[in-house]
């Protein structure tokens, strides 16, 4: 089991008007893969605990995402209240399975769903800081233009990461076949429990190995 360590808020940015980046200071953090993610423990005064889980945006230090959940007891805190030289303390990194390797030359498909974008951005990013040229698409299934995370990292050409945005209330409909392509690439699938198993289900039915969907879900809806 990984040590809890203290974590300082360095940096925050607002990615809409209800999800936060937040980024921390770390001391010895080991390093992480794309795709893994972090325990996060806030302790009140009197002692109480509350622990959640959040992917990790990046893979140069730790950065987090987190999106405001109204009947939240860790996110309201992340989000409205933390402010830089506060501290917490995290965990991690945690997970091996839902992860992307820069050594591996397999195109990549990237499904996300709302908030599901975090750890998958965090992909897009690896193989930036990585130099290689490995194809990777990503199709981006969320409620509305003011819903985008990240927007002018995605909306900037990046070669070789083709970004589909699915803005699913505009259009009145959730993603669909038409929205994914036929088999080849590595699959990651994130987002809420719902979204993901629609996702996998299409990608299965267009004909894409089970073994290369990879998927990773939360409760709450984003």
């Amino acid at each position: 089991m990984t040590k809890w360590r203290p974590g300082r808020l360095v940096e925050t940015r607002d990615e809409t008007a209800t999800a936060r980046t937040l980024v921390f200071e770390v001391p010895d953090w080991p390093g992480h893969l794309a795709g893994q993610h972090v325990d996060v423990r806030l302790t009140a005064d009197d002692g109480y605990t509350a622990r959640r889980s959040y992917s990790l945006a990046g893979t140069d230090g730790v950065e987090l995402t987190v999106q405001l959940l109204e009947d939240g007891e860790v996110s309201p805190y992340l989000t409205q209240v933390m402010e830089p030289d506060d501290e917490l303390e995290i965990r991690g990194p945690v997970g091996g399975w839902f992860v992307w390797r820069p050594a591996n030359p397999a195109p990549v498909l990237l499904v996300a769903g709302g908030a599901g974008i975090v750890p998958l951005m965090a992909m897009i990013r690896g193989r930036r800081a990585a130099g290689v040229a490995t194809p990777f698409q990503l199709v981006y299934s969320l409620r509305s233009p003011e819903n985008l995370f990240y927007a002018d990292e995605l909306r900037k050409p990046d070669p070789g990461v083709e970004v589909s945005l699915i803005y699913t209330r505009v259009r009145g409909s959730r993603i669909s076949a038409a929205d994914l392509p036929g088999p080849g690439p590595d699959c990651f699938v994130c987002g809420p429990t719902g979204f993901v198993e629609a996702a996998a289900d299409l990608l299965v039915g267009l004909g894409h190995d089970p073994a290369r969907i990879r998927t990773e879900r939360f409760g709450a809806s984003s």
